[in-house]
């Protein structure tokens, strides 16, 4: 049976609920949390005129640092020779952003970068006692210093004609980071896989935010959390319109160990070669 937990945020067992839906099927959704839904709004407002803007291509992407505007078909789900059908934005704090969604953005960032460490929290406090001595780190601390978290702002405009086959909004992948927040995107179009390849809508009503593990936390968690696929599938064709999301992936300092092995930042680096973002 898979079944995603809708938990509420402020309910006094809401931490068991989420780390048990974590753990069963990858993925949590979020009510009655501390992120202003009036911001929320704004967000998409502010982002939609960017990327109606013809200003955005002043803002590409460093290929280095990983920063700004990345053109529509720039990145690949891993072993995908299909370009996802998308345009995003990469945020990082203290990094260039246009002026007209600085301030918004940066309010987002904080607020749900505090919510993604009070969700490790959970999960370093709810795991059997043995992972938890497992862990190279506390999950908490390997945030400490890190600048590496991404806010991600993505744009899937409406599907035209001429695209190739196959070509979908998000292919089929997994996160690479320890877990991700996602704000209910603008329009539906999550899905996630369930162990017997079944095809199952992530509940996405307005105020929600779904979380997922990422290959980062199954890592380190040696296979205890999975990192659940997940892909964003085309509209239908009496409703293609533009869909607009935006999530938070928690990363950690690149010299954190998620294994004796590998460290975040070797993992990363690795990760993204295998999508085409770095060389």
């Amino acid at each position: 049976m898979f079944n995603i937990a809708t938990v509420d945020y402020r309910a006094p067992d809401a931490a068991q609920q989420f780390v048990t839906s974590l753990r069963e099927t990858g993925f949590a959704v979020l009510r009655n949390h501390s992120i202003d839904t009036a911001l929320i709004q704004d967000l998409y407002k502010v982002w939609s005129g960017f990327f109606a803007w013809d200003g955005k291509h002043e803002y590409k992407f460093d290929p280095e640092i990983q920063d700004g505007y990345f053109p529509f078909k720039s990145e690949n789900a891993k072993d995908s020779a299909v370009k996802d059908l998308k345009e995003f934005y990469h945020v990082y704090p203290g990094r260039r952003l246009p002026p007209q969604v600085k301030d918004a953005t940066d309010r987002m960032y904080a607020d749900l970068s505090a919510m993604g460490l009070t969700l490790l929290n959970w999960i370093q406090d709810n795991v059997p006692e043995d992972l938890r001595n497992s862990f190279k780190q506390p999950l908490p601390n390997m945030m400490d210093g890190s600048t590496s978290t991404l806010f991600r702002v993505l744009h899937y405009p409406p599907i035209g004609e001429g695209y190739e086959p196959g070509a979908v909004r998000a292919a089929a992948h997994e996160d690479i980071n320890l877990i991700t927040l996602l704000v209910t995107g603008s329009e539906p179009g999550l899905q996630a896989q369930d162990t017997a390849g079944n095809w199952h809508d992530v509940p996405c009503d307005a105020g929600m935010i779904a979380v997922n593990a990422g290959d980062m936390l199954k890592l380190a968690s040696g296979g205890y959390f999975p990192a659940t696929t997940h892909r964003v599938v085309n509209p239908p064709p009496e409703h293609n319109v533009s869909r607009y999301s935006m999530p938070l992936f928690l990363h950690p300092r690149p010299d954190a160990p998620l294994s004796d092995a590998l460290t975040a930042g070797q993992y990363l680096d690795q990760r993204l070669r295998e999508i085409g973002l770095k060389k």
